[in-house]
């Protein structure tokens, strides 16, 4: 974790790293971002999930080593997946997970995976101001069995630390 820079997240819990940022820039809503900004991510076994957040701009994680991981994605229109990260392409799982932006997420380590160590790219640059962390019961109502796995228990266990009352 040294060698790449990367520290505890605080609230989203994991590790990251700042890998970079374009130097190009657009012009998105009002604003002038960078075109894509870069970060390692990694889950370990003391930090075993990314609890639930929310992001304005897409973000693409790439599996660089371990895992897999149960990727959770809550979009805007209601609809619900879970795809798992991972490198075993025959059973299923992606070793590239895109989700658009506007999306709710979380991940989760899987059972006796040590760590998975990711690099995300966002687009357009990731700024704090454009991330929303936690939510409710009206947000537990709103996906709830939506999927088999879309349980009150699991999406209150991917909310976990960021339960807004």
């Amino acid at each position: 974790m040294q060698a790449l820079h990367m520290a505890e997240l605080a609230r989203e819990s994991g590790y990251l790293g700042l890998i970079g940022e374009s130097a190009q820039r657009a012009p998105i809503g009002g604003r002038d971002l960078r075109i894509q900004s870069q970060v390692y991510y990694m889950l370990t076994r003391r930090l075993p999930i990314n609890y639930l957040h929310w992001l304005a701009p897409d973000d693409t994680h790439i599996l660089i080593e371990g895992g897999p991981v149960d990727y959770f994605i809550f979009h805007p229109d209601g609809g619900v997946e879970k795809v798992v990260l991972g490198r075993d392409v025959a059973k299923g799982e992606r070793p590239v997970v895109a989700v658009p932006g506007g999306c709710w997420k979380a991940l989760r380590l899987h059972q006796g995976a040590p760590y998975a160590l990711m690099a995300n790219a966002l687009s357009p640059e990731f700024t704090p101001d454009r991330v929303k962390i936690g939510e409710g019961q009206a947000w537990v109502r709103r996906y709830t069995g939506k999927a088999p796995w879309a349980t009150e228990e699991t999406l209150r266990a991917l909310i976990g630390p960021n339960w807004q009352p």
